[in-house]
C-alpha cells in the first residue's frame, strides 16, 4: 500500500505555496450541510440486535483510547488507568484491551511500563495541547520528548488560528514537520478542534491538509471545547478518507473525540464508518474513539448481554 510520504510527494504542485494551496482547497466540492446532517441522522437509526451488538460492543471497546488529559493527573492515577484499558472487566477476561492510552507527555514513560507487553498502545498528546498556540520548536521539542519516552502515537492540534486567518501552508508545513520528526516510530493523529472551525467546509479543507502533509489519522477534537465529535463531522470526515483513498490509494485512519459516553452513540458512529468507507476502517488501526466514560457504559452493556441483568454504575471503576 502507498504511504503517507508518497501521498505527500503527489501533492507537490498543490503545497509549493499559499496561493497553489488556497486555490486547491477552496476547490474542493462545497458541503451540503441539511444533506450531510440528514444522511448522517438517517445512518443513526439503523438497529443493531443481539450478536451484532456484542460483536459492535467488542469492537468498540478495541477502539477506545482511553484518556486522561487533566492538570491532577499524577502516576497513580495513569496506571490505574493503564490498568484498566490492558483488562477492562477483571470478572471476564474475554472483553479485549483497549486500543491505547492517551496521557500527556511527563506520563508516557508511567504508562509505557504499566502497558507493557499488553499490546495496548501508548498515545500522547503533543505540540501545545489543546490551543496548538507555540513556535514550531517549542512543537517538534514536545514530540521529541513524547517519543523519546516510549510513546507509540503522536496525537498533534493544528494551529486553528493560522488556519482561520488563511494561512494554509503554514497549517500543512507544521504537520508535515511533525511526521518528520515521528519518522517511523509513532503514527500521527492530527486534532482539528472542528467546534471552532465554524463550517463544514472547513472541515472537509481541514481534513485534506492533514492529509496531504503526511497525517495516519485525522481527529476532530481536544474534547477541551463545547462542540466536539458529531455524527455529521465524522461522516465528513469518513467521506476525506475514502475520496483521498480512492485518489491516492494511501488509507488514513478517523478518530472522533470528546462527547461520544455510551454504547448506543458508539454504535452509530461504527454505523456511519460501515455505510462510508466499509469493513476496511472497521478496526483500530484505523478507526479510534477518543474516550473515558464510554468504556464503562460499554463494559455495562456488555454484561447486560451476558447476563440479562444490568450491573449499574458500582459495577465499573470511577475513572
Amino acid at each position: 500500500m502507498p504511504t503517507t510520504a508518497s501521498a505527500a510527494s503527489a501533492f507537490a504542485d498543490v503545497t509549493a505555496s499559499d496561493s497553489a494551496l488556497r486555490r486547491f482547497l477552496h476547490g474542493l466540492p462545497g458541503v451540503d450541510a441539511v444533506g450531510l446532517e440528514a444522511r448522517a441522522a438517517s445512518l443513526g437509526t439503523r438497529s443493531i440486535k443481539t450478536t451484532a451488538k456484542a460483536y459492535a460492543i467488542d469492537l468498540a471497546i478495541s477502539m477506545i483510547d482511553l484518556t486522561t488529559l487533566e492538570g491532577a493527573d499524577t502516576p497513580g492515577k495513569v496506571r490505574a488507568l493503564a490498568a484498566k484499558a490492558v483488562n477492562p472487566d477483571p470478572t471476564d477476561r474475554t472483553t479485549p484491551t483497549t486500543a491505547a492510552v492517551c496521557v500527556y507527555p511527563d506520563m508516557v514513560a508511567t504508562a509505557k511500563a504499566a502497558v507493557a507487553g499488553s499490546g495496548v498502545k501508548v498515545a500522547s498528546v503533543a505540540t501545545a495541547f489543546p490551543a496548538g498556540r507555540a513556535a514550531l520548536p517549542v512543537k517538534l521539542a514536545d514530540t521529541a520528548d513524547a517519543i523519546a519516552a516510549g510513546a507509540d502515537e503522536i496525537d498533534m492540534v493544528i494551529d486553528r488560528g493560522a488556519f482561520l486567518a488563511g494561512h494554509y501552508l503554514k497549517v500543512y508545513e507544521q504537520i508535515a514537520a511533525i511526521k518528520a520528526e515521528c519518522g517511523d516510530r509513532a503514527r500521527l493523529k492530527v486534532i482539528f478542534e472542528t467546534g471552532e472551525l465554524s463550517t463544514y467546509d472547513n472541515i472537509r479543507r481541514a481534513s485534506w491538509i492533514g492529509m496531504m502533509a503526511g497525517a495516519d489519522f485525522i481527529k476532530t477534537s481536544t474534547g477541551k471545547v463545547a462542540v466536539n465529535a458529531t455524527p455529521a463531522n465524522t461522516l465528513l470526515m469518513l467521506e476525506a478518507v475514502r475520496d483521498f483513498r480512492a485518489q491516492t490509494g494511501v488509507q488514513i485512519g478517523v478518530k472522533p473525540a470528546g462527547g461520544i459516553r455510551n454504547t448506543k452513540e458508539a454504535i452509530k458512529f461504527l454505523v456511519l464508518v460501515n455505510e462510508t468507507v466499509g469493513e476496511d476502517w472497521l478496526d483500530n488501526h484505523w478507526f479510534r474513539f477518543g474516550a473515558s466514560s464510554l468504556l464503562n457504559d460499554l463494559l455495562m452493556q456488555r454484561q447486560k448481554l451476558a447476563t440479562g441483568r444490568y450491573s449499574g454504575p458500582d459495577y465499573v471503576t470511577v475513572d
